[in-house]
C-alpha cells in the first residue's frame, strides 16, 4: 500500500525571481545554500543529486526534480517563484514523498528529519539570497564516523563553538575556524534549535547539523564564499575539528 508524505513551505526573499532561480535551479547556486546538485536544464535533464530527473523546467517560476528508486519510492521536490513588491520574490516549494511498503519507525524517523531539515535550508537560502546572492561558493562537508543518540554530544559541540547556554539568534560570537592562519572570526548566530546551528561569518555560512536526533553521525555543511576558499583544505580542517575527540568537552 502506497503511503504518502508532504512538506510544503512558502517565504518572501529579499531577490529577484531570476535571482531566486538561480539559487534553487543551478548547480552553483545550490553550493551557496543547500548542498552540491549539478542540473541539466531541461526537462528530461538530470540532477546529480539522488539521480533526480528534472520534471519542470520554466525559468524563472518553475522547477522540480524527482528522485526514484524503482517503485518503492519517489521524492519530488518543486520550486515556484512569484515576483513580489521592490524587488523581491515569493516562493513556495514542497516536498512529496511516495513510500510503497511498510512504514515503521525508520520512516517516521525520516519524516520528522524531513520536515526539519527543510525549515533549516529555507532559511539558509533567504540568509544566502540576502548576503552572498551570486558570489561562487565551496561547499564543504564532514561527520563523525559514528552514529550517535545522545543529546550531550552535540551540546558539547555549542560550547566548543563559543555557545553560552542562553545564547540566542543574533548573537555575536569569536569562531577560531580550523586552518586559518588569521585570528578569530566574528560570527553571528543566524540559527539555534536542538537540532542545528547556523552561524553566519563574513564569508561564510556555517551549519552544524545534531545527528542524536535521528541516531544519526554529527554532520557539518559549510558554505564558503571567501575568494581563496580551497575545499579540500577546508574540509580536512573541519574534519580534523569535528573529530577532535581531546576538545569535545571544552
Amino acid at each position: 500500500m502506497a503511503r504518502e508524505f508532504e512538506v510544503r513551505r512558502e517565504q518572501d526573499l529579499p531577490a529577484t525571481p531570476e535571482q531566486v532561480w538561480a539559487a534553487v535551479a543551478t548547480g552553483a547556486g545550490n553550493l551557496g545554500w543547500l548542498y552540491p546538485m549539478e542540473v541539466e536544464p531541461r526537462v528530461g535533464g538530470k540532477a546529480s543529486r539522488a539521480d533526480s530527473t528534472v520534471v519542470a523546467w520554466e525559468p524563472p517560476s518553475h522547477f522540480a526534480v524527482r528522485a526514484t528508486v524503482g517503485d518503492e519510492f519517489s521524492n519530488t521536490l518543486s520550486y515556484r517563484i512569484a515576483p513580489a513588491d521592490g524587488g523581491t520574490s515569493h516562493l513556495r516549494m514542497g516536498i512529496h514523498w511516495v513510500h510503497q511498503g511498510v512504514w515503521d519507525e525508520v520512516w517516521d524517523r525520516k519524516s520528522d528529519a524531513a520536515e526539519k531539515h527543510v525549515d533549516f535550508y529555507q532559511h539558509g537560502l533567504a540568509e544566502y539570497l540576502r548576503h552572498f546572492a551570486g558570489r561562487p561558493a565551496v561547499y564543504v562537508r564532514a561527520q563523525r564516523p559514528e552514529p550517535t543518540s545522545d543529546p550531550a554530544d552535540f551540546a558539547a559541540l555549542r560550547r566548543r563553538l563559543g555557545l553560552a547556554d542562553d545564547a540566542s539568534v543574533g548573537d555575536r560570537v569569536p569562531l577560531l575556524v580550523p586552518g586559518a592562519d588569521t585570528g578569530p572570526e566574528e560570527v553571528v548566530v543566524d540559527w539555534l534549535s536542538p537540532d542545528f546551528v547556523g552561524l553566519r561569518g563574513p564569508d561564510a555560512l556555517y551549519r552544524f547539523f545534531n545527528g542524536s536526533t535521528w541516531n544519526v553521525p554529527i554532520w557539518l555543511g559549510h558554505h564558503l564564499f571567501a575568494k581563496d576558499a580551497d575545499e579540500q583544505r577546508a574540509t580536512a580542517a573541519w574534519t580534523a575539528w569535528l573529530n577532535d575527540t581531546q576538545s569535545q568537552d571544552v
